[in-house]
């Protein structure tokens, strides 16, 4: 199975409503229509979960949202590169934004918290209230599950560039359980591009820059 991940930053501060619009109304529902894509999700790093940081680089501060995709396998990718194709000829990209990093990475752990029930394979699809990622080098990640709200972790890796990502989902208080994996991170020596949470995006809630935007 493959992860395959986007880390962006939407380059007008005015426009974050419209591009939340078009991610959760459109272009996240179509990607549906391509056999093989099991999952899709995007969280947002909000101000309070910038705060809530342990670690960014350069290459991602910059970046307010993330999505993965899960698929089934290596062979979905065409199909998804196609669509893409498709609707930036049919003129429905979102063209104010960047991704900084992004790419598919090949699943390569999963474990969940015993109190959840459900197994490792399903813990994405259980509701969360974010997410705590780590991007950089391999963490060890079965130590995520045994924090308090921390239901389950999955672990990615790209071989050619080194590069794991570790993403903890989170369905206690967010911001709280960041203050414990931070002290995780410090206590691990993590570093790398991003070690941090990102919040669930809610439908229609997408007000979360809305006091940075030109007047």
């Amino acid at each position: 199975m493959l992860g395959f991940f986007s880390f962006t930053e939407v380059l007008d501060p005015a426009a974050h409503h419209a591009y939340n619009a078009w991610h959760q109304l459109d272009h996240l529902p179509e990607q549906f229509s391509i056999e093989g894509v099991r999952f899709g999700q995007r969280w947002v790093c909000t101000p309070a979960c910038q705060e809530a940081r342990f670690n960014v680089s350069p290459l991602l501060q910059s970046c307010q949202y993330m999505t993965l995709y899960l698929m089934r396998d290596a062979a979905v990718l065409p199909d998804f590169y196609a669509l893409a194709r498709r609707l930036r000829e049919e003129d429905r990209f979102f063209s104010a934004r960047h991704s900084h990093l992004s790419g598919p990475y090949e699943v390569t752990g999963r474990w969940a918290a015993p109190r959840v029930k459900v197994g490792a394979a399903v813990v994405p699809f259980r509701p969360a209230r974010g997410v705590y990622v780590v991007v950089g080098p391999r963490v060890e990640a079965p130590d995520l599950v045994t924090h308090r709200g921390v239901a389950g972790a999955w672990q990615f890796a790209d071989d050619s560039l080194d590069r794991h990502i570790t993403v903890a989902f989170v369905d206690g208080d967010l911001v709280s359980v960041a203050a414990e994996l931070g002290q995780w991170c410090l206590r691990a020596g993590v570093t790398g591009d991003w070690a941090g949470p990102l919040e669930a995006i809610d439908p229609y809630r997408w007000e979360w820059f809305a006091k940075f935007a030109p007047q």
